[in-house]
C-alpha cells in the first residue's frame, strides 16, 4: 500500500494525470462547441443563444484561464514526451496520437484567432452569422479546413479517452453508447454548419460586421473607420506569429532531442537477450525502448507506463549495478510478487551492459509489427465460475447416429446458453459436451453469486422440459451435472486469432471444474461451494453439505449438494434478512 501511494504521488505519475486532465478539459470544450454547431439545425438564433451561454463559461476569466492553461499545458507535456522519447519505433496508435496532436495547433490557429480576438481588438461581434458566412460563402476552402480540424481534434480526443478507459470494468457495457455519441456529435455538428451555410448562401448580400455595444463610445465611433483589410492584416500578423512560435517550439525540441542522442552515442549499452538477439542502444533508453530500437519483439500492453507487467524481464547478468526501481516500478513489482531479479522493461534504464530474458513470450507472428499490443492485459477479479456437463453422454452417443448426436448437443447448448445469458452471465466456452460460464467480471459479486445459482436452476428446469420433449423420439434422458464456485481469478483476453476471447484462469476455475466432477460422482444436479452460497445471501434450508478434497489445495472445500427438485428454490429465492 505504501509503495502504491508513493507511486501515485511520484512526479511522473502526476505529469501523466496533468496531461490527461488538460486533454479532458479541451475535449469538453470541443464537445460543447460541436453541440452548439448541432443547434444550427434548429435555427441561427437558437445557436447564438447557446453560444452566449457557453461563452459565459469559457470566456469568463476563470474559463479562459482553464481552457488556454489546459491547451498550453497539454502542448508543453506533449513536446516534453517527444524530447524524452529515445526511439521513433512505437505502436501505430501512439504514432497516430502524436501526429494528430502536433497537427491540431496548425489547424485551429486560422479559426481561433479571428473568433477570439476580433471582438477585444476591433470591437467586432463574432456570432454564427458572421462566422458561417465567412467560412461557407466568402471562403469555403477555409470552411473545409476548419471542418477537418474539428474532426482531427475529435478523433484525437476520442482515441485518448478510449486508451484511458478501455480496461475499466464498466467500459465494456458503456462502449456502445460512447461509440454512438462519438459518431453522432461531430456528424450533427457538421450537418448544422452545412444547414446554416446553405441558409446564408441563399440570402442576398451580406450584413456589415456588428459592433460590440459594450465598447466605449470613442472606440465605437472609430471602429467603422477600420477597413476590413486592416483588420485582416492585423489578425494575419497574429496568426503568423503563433504559427512561427509553435513550429519553432517543435523544431527546437527535435533539435535538442537530436543533440542529446548524439551526445549519448559514444556511450552505448549492449543488451543480450536469451533468444540470441543483441542490441547496442544509447545510454539512457529504457530496456523496452532499447528492444524497439533494435527491432526485438517486446510486449508492453500499457504503452510503457508501468501500469502492467507484460514487459517484465529477468536480469541474467550485468556488468555494473542497476538503478533501483522507481516508485511506479516498485509498486507494480510488489503487486505481482516479483523475484528480486525481475524488472520492468519500460522502467529500467540500464547504465551498463546486461543480459536479460523476456518473461512474457514475444510475438512470433511475422504479420504483426514489433511492439504491437495484441492482447488485453489480465487482471485479478472476484468472479463466479459455473461448469456444467452431461452425465454419461459418451455412452449415450455410441448408439446414436452422428446427426442425432449433433442435434441433441445443440439443443443442450441452447438450454445452457439461454439460461446463462438470461441470468446475466457470460458463456465462456463449450468443451465437448461441457460448458463454462462466468458471472460478475463487471458487476457486484453478491449479485453474481445469485445469478449463477439462478442460471444453474434454470438449466436443470429446462433440461427436464427438454427430456419430456425428446422422450417420445429418442427414448433418452439427459442428466446434467453443475459445479459453481466463487473467488479470485485472472480475467483477460486470451487465445489466438479468431479464437481469442475474454476468459478466466486460476484456482477458482479449477475448483468449479472439480465440483462439477463431484456432482457426477455423487449423482446430484448441482454442487455449489459454501462461499458462493454465503455471498448470494440465499436460504440454505436443509441442503446436504460435505467437504470435498481439491487436488493442489491443502484444505478441503465445504460444498452444498443440490438435487433437481431443491434447485428450483434458487430461482427468485428470498434473500436472508
Amino acid at each position: 500500500m505504501k509503495r502504491a501511494i508513493v507511486a501515485l504521488l511520484s512526479p511522473e505519475r502526476s505529469l501523466q494525470k496533468l496531461r490527461l486532465s488538460s486533454g479532458l478539459v479541451m475535449l469538453t470544450f470541443v464537445t460543447m462547441h460541436l453541440i452548439n454547431h448541432a443547434v444550427l439545425l434548429v435555427s441561427l438564433d437558437s445557436a447564438d443563444r447557446v453560444l452566449r451561454a457557453f461563452a459565459a463559461l469559457w470566456r469568463s476569466p476563470p474559463g479562459t484561464i482553464l481552457l488556454y492553461g489546459s491547451l498550453v499545458t497539454h502542448l508543453v507535456l506533449v513536446l516534453r514526451s517527444i524530447y524524452l522519447r529515445r526511439t521513433w519505433r512505437m505502436p501505430a496508435r501512439e504514432a497516430v496520437q502524436i501526429g494528430l496532436g502536433l497537427l491540431i495547433p496548425f489547424l485551429i490557429i486560422e479559426h481561433v484567432v479571428p473568433a477570439r480576438l476580433s471582438q477585444p481588438l476591433y470591437g467586432i461581434i463574432v456570432d454564427y452569422r458572421s462566422v458561417v458566412h465567412s467560412l461557407w460563402v466568402v471562403n469555403p476552402l477555409s470552411g473545409v479546413r476548419q471542418s477537418i480540424a474539428l474532426l482531427v481534434i475529435w478523433a484525437h480526443g476520442c482515441v485518448g479517452v478510449y486508451f484511458w478507459l478501455r480496461y475499466r470494468s464498466w467500459y465494456r457495457g458503456a462502449f456502445p453508447y460512447l461509440l454512438t455519441a462519438a459518431i453522432l456529435v461531430p456528424v450533427l455538428g457538421l450537418l448544422g454548419f452545412a444547414e446554416a451555410g446553405r441558409t446564408l448562401a441563399d440570402l442576398p448580400g451580406s450584413a456589415p460586421p456588428l459592433l460590440d455595444p459594450a465598447l466605449p463610445r470613442g472606440l465605437r465611433e472609430a471602429a467603422p473607420a477600420v477597413e476590413p483589410a486592416i483588420v485582416a492584416a492585423g489578425l494575419n500578423r497574429i496568426k503568423l506569429a503563433l504559427y512561427l512560435v509553435f513550429a519553432g517550439a517543435v523544431a527546437l525540441v527535435l533539435v535538442l532531442r537530436r543533440l542529446r542522442m548524439l551526445a549519448e552515442r559514444p556511450s552505448l549499452v549492449t543488451v543480450s537477450y536469451s533468444s540470441g538477439a543483441l542490441v547496442r542502444m544509447p545510454r539512457g533508453l529504457s530496456l523496452l525502448e532499447g528492444s524497439r530500437y533494435g527491432n526485438v519483439p517486446h510486449y508492453s500492453v500499457c504503452g510503457g507506463k508501468g501500469r502492467c507487467s507484460t514487459c517484465r524481464v529477468r536480469i541474467l547478468a550485468s556488468d555494473g549495478p542497476l538503478p533501483p526501481p522507481g516508485p511506479i516500478e516498485a509498486a507494480t513489482l510488489a503487486r505481482i510478487h516479483a523475484d528480486p531479479d525481475v524488472r520492468l522493461g519500460c522502467q529500467l534504464h540500464p547504465a551498463a551492459n546486461l543480459s536479460v530474458a523476456l518473461l512474457t513470450a514475444p510475438n512470433t507472428d511475422p504479420g504483426l509489427p514489433v511492439a504491437a499490443e495484441p492482447v488485453r492485459p489480465g487482471r485479478e477479479e472476484e468472479i463466479v465460475v459455473l461448469f456444467c456437463d452431461l452425465r454419461n453422454f459418451t455412452v449415450l452417443s455410441e448408439a446414436r447416429l452422428p446427426y442425432d448426436v449433433v442435434f441433441l448437443l445443440n439443443r443442450y447448448f441452447a438450454v445452457v446458453g439461454q439460461a446463462v445469458e438470461k441470468a446475466g452471465g457470460r458463456l465462456d466456452k463449450f468443451i465437448g459436451d461441457g460448458a463454462m460460464a462466468l458471472f460478475g467480471p463487471t458487476g457486484n459479486r453478491n449479485d453474481a453469486c445469485r445469478q449463477a445459482l439462478s442460471a444453474a436452476a434454470a438449466i436443470v428446469r429446462d433440461m427436464a422440459q427438454l427430456n419430456e420433449e425428446l422422450a417420445p423420439t429418442f427414448a433418452t434422458r439427459l442428466k446434467i451435472a453443475i459445479g459453481i464456485h466463487t473467488g479470485p481469478s485472472v480475467v483477460g483476453v486470451m487465445g489466438y486469432g479468431a479464437t481469442k476471447g475474454l476468459t478466466a484462469i486460476g484456482d477458482t476455475v479449477n475448483v468449479a471444474s472439480r465440483l462439477e466432477t463431484t456432482a457426477k460422482e455423487r449423482d446430484i444436479a448441482i454442487v455449489v461451494s459454501e462461499p458462493t452460497i454465503r455471498r448470494s445471501g440465499l436460504q440454505v434450508g436443509e441442503l446436504e453439505s460435505c467437504e470435498v478434497a481439491i487436488r493442489g489445495r491443502s484444505a478441503p472445500v465445504r460444498v452444498y449438494l443440490v438435487s433437481e427438485a431443491e434447485s428450483q428454490r434458487f430461482i427468485a429465492a428470498p434473500q436472508k434478512a
